[in-house]
């Protein structure tokens, strides 16, 4: 349960303190709290849209239902069309996906690493010349 000061600051964002908080120990509760406060509703570094899509797309690659009806519910308040939640989805999906066949294959981390940094150097290359050529 959350102190008192805390559900007065929570009820001010969003009209009521969730079950799901109020469910906290006592402990971890206004921590809990202050986390969410801080960096899904306050103005961080990510606007409000980009934090819903990446909250929804976490979400739904942890397979929470609660998650996603929540985050999907804001993203539509920060008028993230379906589409774009859709796709927003899929790429989650496609990242499990390929990391379950990294974890699986046991592909090693090293090489990973390496072959991460020549593609990237590939497609800065390839964006480079691209802009010279306009």
């Amino acid at each position: 349960m959350v102190s008192s000061e805390t559900e007065t600051e929570i009820e001010a964002y969003l009209g009521q303190v969730p079950s799901w908080l109020a469910a906290m120990p006592e402990p971890a509760a206004d921590h809990s709290w202050g986390i969410v406060r801080d960096l899904e509703l306050e103005e961080t570094e990510l606007t409000q849209r980009e934090k819903a899509l990446a909250a929804l797309s976490a979400a739904a690659a942890i397979q929470c239902p609660y998650c996603t009806h929540f985050h999907r519910a804001e993203a539509e308040l920060e008028d993230v069309t379906a589409a774009e939640m859709e796709e927003a989805v899929a790429i989650a999906g496609n990242v499990r996906l390929f990391s379950s066949v990294l974890h699986g294959a046991e592909v090693d981390h090293e090489a990973f690493v390496s072959e991460t940094g020549e593609i990237v150097e590939h497609v800065k290359e390839q964006q480079a010349a691209a802009g010279s050529s306009d």
